[in-house]
């Protein structure tokens, strides 16, 4: 059963069925959550992602994911809603979506050897309930030759992804090791941390995972 808004602390009070959104138009994200097999649709939020004067990438992450989360909740009341952003930085310099071949190109060649942190975002709300979580992980790209780089790009076309490089796809290829204490976080959805929000609001997945 679901826990409304008001019963997320208290059990014991009246449960109602409540209908899982995602908020998100990524097919990446969509895909990682049917993995829990509960029903849910999405809704794309009008959010305006433009970073903050000085604002820095894990910042950005946390203050994107919660929007998303709290817009569609306010449109979509008595519903769970997941919001969710990712945020790159290299020494602390945000790293974008590179949006063509030649900016991946530049990208993947300063990133060949060195260490980048994806900043994975995720926010749960139901009606004025929401929380917030940033789960992290460290990768560390193997050195590129230009020849690797053209070559994954042709296959990978990653160009709307932060970093140029698909971790789900042939870009894990480009990593030399990866941490983080969620696997699933480096490709925008971080599932653990996510199965221990949504429990917290009455919807754990092994009490209600579809059987097929």
């Amino acid at each position: 059963m679901f826990l409304p808004a008001s019963s997320i602390s208290n059990a014991s009070k009246t449960t109602v069925a409540t209908p899982l959104i995602l908020a998100s138009s990524s097919p990446y994200r969509r895909e990682l959550l049917s993995r829990l097999r509960i029903p849910f649709f999405t809704v794309s939020p009008d959010v305006d992602e433009t970073p903050l004067q000085g604002e820095d990438p894990r910042s950005l992450a946390l203050r994107l994911a919660h929007a998303k989360a709290q817009i569609v909740a306010t449109k979509y009341p008595g519903h769970i809603v997941i919001g969710a952003d990712q945020a790159a930085s290299l020494h602390g310099t945000p790293i974008g979506k590179p949006g063509d071949q030649a900016s991946a190109q530049r990208q993947l060649r300063t990133l060949s050897g060195q260490t980048v942190v994806f900043h994975s975002a995720m926010s749960v709300a139901l009606d004025q309930h929401i929380q917030t979580v940033e789960v992290p992980t460290i990768c560390v790209f193997r050195t590129l030759t230009d020849a690797a780089i053209n070559r994954y790009l042709a296959i990978d076309t990653p160009f709307d992804t932060a970093g140029s490089a698909k971790a789900e796809s042939l870009g894990i290829a480009l990593m030399q090791s990866m941490e983080s204490s969620d696997p699933t976080s480096i490709i925008g959805l971080p599932l653990i941390a996510l199965t221990r929000l949504l429990t917290d609001f009455g919807l754990d997945p092994l009490d209600h995972a579809e059987m097929n």
